[in-house]
């Protein structure tokens, strides 16, 4: 069960290496087999992915692709509730991310000279959706909407094929409501590879975004480079701030709610309360056997859990932001007065109505959120990461003239003469 340790500024950091240490590197023997199969499909195209789908899925059937028109037959197989529902959370998807476009602009300067920068959506992006038991219609959303908003010309799904021959309704309404362009039956590895390499039907990408299993995000490490990723992701993890105001009742169920994605997952509570710490606990026994994946919380909470409990909220802020988890959130009566403290976090979450199951489906902001410790210097998954920029100059003789011996001076001083005389014979 979950550990209660007091902050000593010894024993939380301990905790800390810990959870830094728990990703660890990838495998070597994933790395090799995924090498292997990235090479088959770059050389192999439809045919090296179609013998991989039949290896790995079980699956034997030539590669197929579902267009928009397939797609809006397959989404209404979903269950009309959770369609709706899936459409409402779009929208507010879609409103918050429709905030962070930034626009082309341009400067012309009193010498007649131009600068600006050019904002365009990338051609074409490729998004992973995994399947079986771990096909979430969120991540599809999550994707694809600010990919869409960003301008990305044409977004192009892989899954991989249904053994029993029945689509996953929610996947495909999700994929049809974000916009998605088509979709490509193949997973796994050489999913990745083809998108990264492109084969006779599947087309090569600029950008591959999604959720996979370890051999998919050896394959997209592998790749970048090749084209563009949204991010090593590793186990999930949420951090929780508490202050003697906090419900024990919500702190318990929003800790169980991060553990159960993952063995791996990491869920921890900073309060300065050893009494809230205590009920904590209590309320985790209490509710732990009417949850459904009540093995994979309590492996979760035990080897990477922890309740810790903190001289008070400066030193929980400091150990948060040391931290720069992936979920953080502020059960404290003030929610509000944290926003300017917490500076390392993906996305975080305000007050005892805002739990993180509300940002995973809901709210607005992404959940492709940088874990690890990365939210020290990554941001979550937005518009800007499907859009590229390019900067632009115009200068007229007398602009160039204006600023040729400055430019003449530092090429020299680099020692770039050529760079230098490019300035020079124009006058």
């Amino acid at each position: 069960m979950l550990q209660i340790v007091k902050t000593d500024g010894k024993t939380e950091f301990e905790l800390l290496r810990q959870l830094e240490a728990r990703a660890g590197e990838t495998d070597r023997q994933v790395t090799a087999a995924v090498t292997a199969i990235l090479e088959t499909v770059r050389a192999g195209g439809d045919k090296a992915v179609e013998d991989y789908t039949r290896r790995f899925d079980g699956v034997d059937m030539p590669l197929r692709e579902i267009g928009r028109e397939e797609l809006s037959v397959l989404a209404k197989q979903c269950d009309p509730a959770i369609y709706a529902s899936l459409q409402r959370a779009a929208e507010s998807i879609a409103d918050f991310h429709k905030r962070q476009v930034t626009q082309t602009w341009m400067n012309t300067l009193p010498d007649g000279s131009i600068v600006g920068q050019r904002v365009r959506g990338l051609a074409r992006v490729g998004i992973y959706v995994p399947g079986g038991t771990a096909a979430y219609p969120s991540s599809v959303l999550m994707n694809a909407i600010p990919a869409r908003i960003a301008g990305v010309q044409d977004i192009v799904m892989v899954t991989p094929p249904p053994k029993n021959g029945e689509f996953n309704a929610d996947v495909m309404a999700a994929a049809y409501i974000a916009g998605v362009d088509r979709v490509f039956l193949c997973g796994g590895a050489q999913a990745v590879a083809a998108l990264a390499y492109g084969t006779e039907s599947i087309p090569r990408v600029d950008k591959i975004v999604g959720p996979g299993n370890i051999f998919v995000a050896t394959a997209k490490k592998l790749v970048y480079g090749q084209v563009d990723i949204d991010m090593i992701a590793g186990p999930s993890e949420i951090l929780v701030l508490a202050d003697e105001t906090a419900d024990p009742a919500y702190l318990a169920a929003d800790l169980m709610s991060q553990a159960e994605h993952d063995k791996m997952a990491s869920s921890i509570l900073l309060t300065t309360s050893a009494e809230i710490a205590e009920q904590t606990v209590a309320e985790i026994a209490k509710q732990l056997p009417t949850l459904s994946r009540r093995e994979i919380i309590e492996t979760s909470l035990a080897d990477y859990g922890a309740i810790l409990v903190c001289r008070d909220m400066d030193e929980a802020v400091d150990f948060a932001n040391r931290l720069a988890p992936e979920h953080l959130e502020v059960m404290c009566e003030d929610p509000l007065e944290y926003i300017g403290k917490l500076d390392n976090a993906g996305s975080v979450f305000l007050g005892k109505y805002a739990p993180e199951p509300l940002g995973d489906y809901y709210a607005g902001p992404n959940h492709v959120l940088p874990t690890g410790g990365t939210a020290r210097f990554y941001s979550p998954l937005s518009v800007d990461s499907f859009v590229k920029k390019s900067g632009f100059v115009y200068y007229n003789r007398t602009a160039l003239e204006q600023a040729a011996d400055d430019v003449i001076r530092i090429a020299e001083a680099e020692g770039l003469t050529a760079h230098a005389n490019s300035i020079k014979v124009r006058f």
